[in-house]
């Protein structure tokens, strides 16, 4: 049995280029055992394709990748192990195949959290914070805004451990810094 210095749950937000994914990565690898980077990007275009090769890039050796667009819990359940640190980046782009799928956000978001407590390692996400913008200008986008804030609070309710970066800097949320 592996002994991890983080929590079972942590949830890592920011905006865009806030550096939440570099701040996940390198927690992950602070830890022992083996790292599962469950990836949940779909290379849709020329540009996601490169910012893909960049993030896999940046990780490096020592990391295991599992693309999964929208079986998250399936993916988590089949990945936890007593040995390992998964990392889930990233929430806000599950959401967003999840939408264009057409499947129910809520039912999917449940079975999220439903799978958490039976996981045997540590997860840590990665979410983007999209509420702190202007509101946006069509239904769709609105709708993204809306359910992305309530995974964020749903899923930061169950986490032990949420973190907010802003330009680079983290500011730990929970447990609140004493």
């Amino acid at each position: 049995m592996t002994s991890f210095s983080i929590p079972p749950v942590t949830l890592v937000l920011g905006g865009a280029r806030s550096g939440k994914s570099g701040y996940a990565e390198k927690l992950v690898e602070s830890q022992p055992g083996d790292w599962v980077y469950l990836a949940t990007a779909t290379a849709g275009d020329d540009e996601m394709t490169e910012r893909i090769r960049l993030h896999r890039e940046r990780r490096g050796e020592g990391w295991r990748t599992h693309e999964e667009p929208l079986a998250l819990s399936t993916a988590l359940q089949a990945q936890a192990k007593a040995d390992t640190v998964i990392l889930v980046d990233c929430l806000t782009l599950w959401l967003s195949n999840i939408l264009f799928s057409e499947l129910n956000v809520d039912s999917e978001v449940d079975r999220l959290l439903g799978c958490l407590p039976g996981l045997c390692g540590p997860v840590v996400f990665v979410s983007n914070e999209v509420g702190l913008g202007i509101v946006p200008g069509d239904a769709l986008s609105r709708r993204f805004r809306d359910d992305a804030g309530r995974l964020n609070q749903a899923l930061a309710a169950v986490a032990d451990s949420v973190v907010f970066v802003a330009a680079g800097l983290p500011l730990r949320l929970k447990p609140a810094a004493s």
